[in-house]
């Protein structure tokens, strides 16, 4: 049992996504991707349907394992979110399987926020990552999460780059 702020006892269960919950997940992480495009100064793209496009990722990846979610509940209301997909490349010599972990989807809602939940959750998907042979987990993290991960025990890599299309 957790204390809040206020000194309320709350009693947070952790759980695994499953389809119930697309419909909360999906405004949720909308509205996770509109906060961290304020918070970074950008505009929101406007005519892009984003909800069709997590709906299809979330009900294909969850079905084929290579996403797995999960959640920090207070009651019914969603609370917390992480997310890891998995992806496979040629193998290395520090992981043998070429299986990689795709950290995503980390979100606590303000209210909860330094309470140990995200801390949490990121244990549940790490260990998912590990049971599924990934040698290494990747994450691009919003500068509010850059802490966390750092206090996880996560490296910056000097050589990550991308491309965008």
């Amino acid at each position: 049992m957790l204390r809040s702020g206020k000194g309320e006892v709350m009693d947070i269960v952790y759980k695994k996504l499953t389809e119930d919950e697309l419909d909360r997940i999906v405004k949720m992480r909308i509205d996770q991707l509109t906060e961290e495009y304020v918070s970074e100064g950008k505009t929101v793209p406007e005519n892009v349907d984003l909800e069709t496009s997590l709906f299809d990722f979330y009900r294909k990846n969850l079905a084929a394992g290579t996403y797995v979610s999960w959640l920090a509940l207070d009651g019914d209301k969603i609370i917390g979110t992480s997310g890891m997909s998995f992806a496979e490349k040629p193998p290395y010599f520090t992981c043998l399987t070429g299986r990689v972990g795709i950290l995503s989807s980390m979100y606590t809602d303000p209210n909860y926020r330094r309470m140990g939940i995200a801390t949490r959750l990121l244990d549940k998907v790490v260990d998912e990552a590990r049971r599924y042979g990934c040698g290494t987990i990747y994450i691009t993290a919003s500068s509010v999460g850059v802490k966390l991960y750092e206090s996880y025990g996560f490296k910056h890599n000097g050589n990550f780059m991308q491309y965008y299309f």
